[in-house]
């Protein structure tokens, strides 16, 4: 008699695709993008399309996720110099013959699309750095500590003459983190400290102009109320106006009645602090709380310096993002182009995080096996 092989059912036939996904971590994912659809729901509502662009933007970063998700850490890192000498040919590329918008040398247009080779650099540089480390592992010193922070300052130079200071930010932080967390002592992170804060009145002559506003319209706002104070002095009466409960979901006077500028990107949690109050807000802190430590979680686990490092950079840099974005919008950090993780508007950010996500699930998944 003919055996009759049992059909497997759609569970069991799908389950491998969806495997390489980390529980918790996707967990915490959904629901910040839940929480993102209903914000944009509201903050949008005068831009019909945006919530549907926004589905898009999850759909992406999903599959990108995906993708990265299957790419084994041993894989990665034989791919960490290649992206990063790309990386820089581009950058150098850009301040050749970049593209110039609103004032600002920032892409490259290749065939048929313009591209931002910056993006590139906040996963490219803690790739890059990470490897670094992970070939030294065993006798890094000084001298490998000074190499790393040159491979970190050459993007970095890059992005800033575009001028680019959130995404320079980004990507400083990047490197920085992996840097510290390869073992650099407190008395060389004091001295680094020390450093900067007297190279100050330096960076200060180098700042651009508009840099230089956006610093004094941070320690006072109302100098220039209808102009440059206006994001930060609109936003802060959102915030406050939410109270501890809220007004309710799309009750928000100053988002829906536009007086909240950029409300569906950089300045979105604005609006939802104003629909739903200081509870709102910590319940959102909440949910960034376990991303980082998910994310901190499997750098931990990590089975090497490669994976570790990497992860550990990866779950900061959510941190950076979430703590600049609410830090600018609510007043008591400068306005720096800083998207809030997984909730503003905006493709390329969610390519990138969706990127980033999808290597700590590689790094969680993989963590069973031994570099050879």
């Amino acid at each position: 008699m003919a055996h009759i092989p049992e059909r497997r059912s759609l569970r069991r036939r799908l389950r491998p695709y969806f495997a390489v996904f980390d529980g918790p971590l996707a967990l915490i994912l959904f629901v910040l993008m839940a929480i993102s659809m209903i914000t944009m729901t509201s903050a949008g509502a005068d831009f019909p399309d945006r919530v549907e662009h926004q589905i898009r933007n999850f759909l992406l970063s999903f599959v990108i996720m995906w993708m990265a998700a299957n790419i084994a850490p041993q894989t990665m890192m034989r791919l960490a110099v290649p992206i990063y000498t790309i990386g820089v040919t581009l950058l150098l590329a850009v301040a050749m013959f970049g593209l110039i918008k609103k004032g600002a040398r920032r892409w490259l247009h290749i065939g048929v699309i313009d591209i931002q080779p910056s993006e590139i650099m906040k996963i490219g540089v803690p790739l890059m750095l990470a490897w670094y480390f992970q070939t030294r592992a065993q006798v890094a010193g000084w001298k490998h500590y000074m190499v790393a922070a040159v491979i970190l300052m050459i993007p970095v130079a890059f992005i800033m003459k575009q001028p680019d200071l959130g995404t320079s930010l980004l990507v400083a932080s990047s490197g920085l983190y992996v840097i510290f967390l390869a073992g650099l002592s407190w008395k060389a992170i004091a001295a680094l400290a020390v450093a900067g804060v007297a190279s100050l009145p330096v960076g200060w002559s180098m700042m651009h102009d508009y840099q230089r506003e956006r610093v004094m319209t941070l320690i006072d706002p109302t100098s220039d109320p209808l102009g440059k104070g206006f994001h930060i002095i609109q936003s802060v009466i959102a915030i406050g106006s939410g109270g501890v409960s809220g007004k309710g979901y799309m009750q928000g006077t100053q988002g829906y009645l536009e007086f909240v500028p950029e409300r569906t990107t950089d300045f979105v949690f604005s609006v939802y602090s104003e629909e739903f109050g200081l509870i709102g807000n910590l319940v959102l802190l909440f949910v960034y709380l376990l991303m980082i430590g998910r994310g901190l979680m499997i750098a931990a686990n990590a089975p090497n310096a490669f994976g570790r490092l990497l992860a550990g950079s990866i779950s900061m840099i959510f941190f950076t993002y979430a703590f600049v974005n609410m830090g600018m919008v609510a007043g008591i950090l400068p306005v720096v182009g800083v998207p809030l993780p997984f909730m503003s508007y905006g493709g390329t950010a969610f390519i990138t995080l969706g990127l980033g996500a999808g290597i700590l699930m590689s790094i969680q998944r993989h963590r069973k096996l031994v570099q050879t």
